[in-house]
C-alpha cells in the first residue's frame, strides 16, 4: 500500500488527503496564512493516522468489553467513546471510524488558529468547525454514491451540531437494514456516524421475501460483523412496505433524539423521505 498523499486545488482553497481507504476533502475559511497553517496541521496529523488504526484493528473490530483493554490511539478512543453511547445495541467501534477520522483532523486544524469555518469530509461523514455567527450548508443525498441532491441542511454556529454522517445499504459498509440513505446530525461526526449506521439498520422488514440476506463474512472474511446476516439485495416493495420500514427507522431515530444522542435525522427509502422532527432539518424535506 502506498503512503499518504496530499494535494490542493489550483487556487489552494481545498485540501485532498488520501491514504489507503481514507479519502478526505477539506476546506477552511479565514485569513490566508491561518488557512495555510490549518492545512499544514491537518497533513501532519493525517500522515500517521492509518498506521495507528491498523495496529489496533483487532480491538476496533470487536464490541467494547469493560473487561478487556480498549483502543489506545486518539482516533480509536474517539470511536470507542461514540459507540459507548449506544451500548444497548450491537455495535463495534468500526461503526464510527470515518466520523472519528474527520473529527480528529478537524480538531487538529483549529488548534491555535482563527478559522471562521471548516469542514472535513470523509466519504460523506463530515466534521464541522463554525466560529460564532458562521454557518455551513450540507447537501443531503437520497442514495449514497448517486449524484443527486435531495436538499440542503444549514448548520449554524449556535446549534449543537458539529457532525453529519450518512449510512445505508448503498454505502461503503454493510447494513442490516434496507435504507437507501440515513443522514444524521449530532454533536460530532463520530457519534453521527454510529447513529446513522444503527438507524439505517432499523429501517427494515424482517422476514420479507423480497429481501435477500447473506452472512457478512461471506463477502468480507475479516469483517467486524462476523456471520451476521447483512442485506445483499432488495426486490419489490409495496408502498405500505416502505412506510413500515421507514416507520421502524423513525422510531429508532426518535429514541436517540429523546436520549440526547442526536439532533435529528433524514431517512430515505425508494421515493419516500422521513425526517425526525427538528427545525434544523426543515430544508431537507419530510414525510
Amino acid at each position: 500500500m502506498s503512503g499518504p498523499v496530499a494535494a490542493t486545488t489550483p487556487d489552494g482553497s481545498r485540501l485532498h488527503l488520501q491514504h489507503g481507504p481514507i479519502d478526505l476533502i477539506i476546506e477552511a475559511w479565514g485569513e490566508k496564512t491561518v488557512v495555510g497553517d490549518a492545512y499544514r496541521r491537518a497533513w501532519e496529523r493525517f500522515q500517521p493516522l492509518l498506521d495507528e488504526l491498523v495496529e489496533e484493528l483487532p480491538v476496533l473490530r470487536r464490541p467494547l468489553d469493560p473487561a478487556l483493554p480498549g483502543p489506545s490511539s486518539p482516533v480509536g478512543r474517539r470511536m470507542a467513546t461514540a459507540v459507548q453511547r449506544f451500548g444497548d445495541r450491537f455495535v463495534t467501534p468500526m461503526a464510527a471510524v470515518a466520523g472519528a477520522v474527520a473529527d480528529e483532523i478537524c480538531a487538529a486544524m483549529v488548534i491555535g488558529g482563527d478559522l471562521r469555518r471548516a469542514y472535513v469530509n470523509d466519504g460523506g461523514d463530515i466534521a464541522l468547525h463554525l466560529a460564532p455567527g458562521e454557518s455551513l450548508d450540507v447537501g443531503q443525498v437520497p442514495v449514497a454514491r448517486r449524484p443527486a441532491l435531495l436538499g440542503r441542511i444549514t448548520v449554524r454556529a449556535e446549534e449543537p451540531v458539529r457532525g453529519v454522517a450518512t449510512s445505508g445499504r448503498h454505502g461503503r459498509s454493510f447494513s442490516f437494514g434496507i435504507a437507501d440513505a440515513v443522514t444524521v446530525l449530532a454533536a460530532d461526526a463520530a457519534t453521527a456516524d454510529a447513529a446513522a449506521t444503527l438507524i439505517a439498520n432499523a429501517v427494515d422488514l424482517p422476514g420479507h421475501p423480497s429481501i435477500r440476506r447473506v452472512p457478512a463474512s461471506e463477502l468480507e472474511p475479516d469483517t467486524d460483523l462476523g456471520a451476521r446476516l447483512i442485506t445483499a439485495e432488495v426486490g419489490s416493495l409495496t408502498p405500505d412496505d416502505v412506510e413500515r420500514a421507514l416507520g421502524a427507522g423513525v422510531a429508532e431515530a426518535e429514541r436517540m433524539r429523546s436520549d440526547g444522542l442526536i439532533v435529528g435525522a433524514v431517512l430515505c427509502l425508494r421515493d419516500r423521505v422521513a425526517a425526525v422532527a427538528d427545525p434544523v432539518l426543515a430544508s431537507a424535506g419530510g414525510r
